[in-house]
């Protein structure tokens, strides 16, 4: 099934809510560290709920050893600076969807590193989704597609 990553996450209600998403659509969520919050904070715990028991969840401490784990998978960056629309790419069921930090999105050797930046399009004037949202959007069209 998808795996779903999280470079260096700064909100923990919004991790929480992909906690949600992930247990209830059987996707496991890898979190990239730092983040810019504790794993055990109160607030990720209100939202998450009882999902934090039925979720799969991998801790790397830093995006290199992140990479080492992710030798055979295609990594797929949400991003709105990509040029290609997610809907026209063909998802695979071992991808990885990452999303990166919501204060500053992901530095150029995450891009580069990648295997494709795909993004989901917005009207002219809106700037980007809430990650949780964005997250929900493209799962949903990863597993329609499979």
């Amino acid at each position: 099934m998808f795996n779903i990553a999280l470079y260096q996450p700064d909100i923990p209600q919004n991790t929480a809510a992909i906690i949600r998403l992930c247990a209830c659509f059987g996707a496991t969520l890898e979190i990239i560290e730092p983040c810019g919050f504790q794993l055990n904070d109160k607030r990720l715990k209100k939202v998450a709920m009882d999902y934090l028991n039925k979720s799969k969840i991998i801790n790397h401490n830093s995006y290199e050893k992140f990479l080492i784990n992710k030798k055979s998978s295609r990594i797929i960056l949400m991003t709105t600076k990509a040029k290609k629309n997610y809907t026209s790419f063909k998802f695979k069921k071992k991808d990885t969807l990452l999303f990166g930090r919501e204060s500053a999105g992901v530095p150029k050797i995450v891009h580069n590193n990648s295997h494709q930046r795909l993004k989901i399009p917005l009207k002219k004037n809106a700037r980007s989704l809430n990650i949780a949202m964005a997250v929900g959007i493209t799962l949903a069209e990863a597993l329609r597609q499979n």
